[in-house]
């Protein structure tokens, strides 16, 4: 039986990931990322940060992350 996905995964070509163990990893991590992201929102907000920065933040941050794979 095939579980429910929080995110159809695509690949470059735009094929959908369908196997269940990659689907499985993604989704995992996609939930840990989650939970960091809210515990540091929940911490930014307790320390008097205003929340629209608090996302901005995030958002650049991730904005950040590079390809390691792309061939220069």
């Amino acid at each position: 039986m095939k579980r429910r996905h929080a995110v159809k995964w695509i690949q470059p070509d735009g094929k959908i990931i369908s196997c269940e163990e990659k689907l499985k990893v993604l989704d995992e991590n996609l939930t840990e990322i989650r939970q960091m992201c809210q515990d540091a929102f929940e911490d930014a907000l307790l320390l008097g940060c205003d929340e629209s920065q608090i996302k901005a933040v995030l958002l650049a941050t991730i904005n950040t992350l590079h390809n390691p794979h792309l061939k220069k």
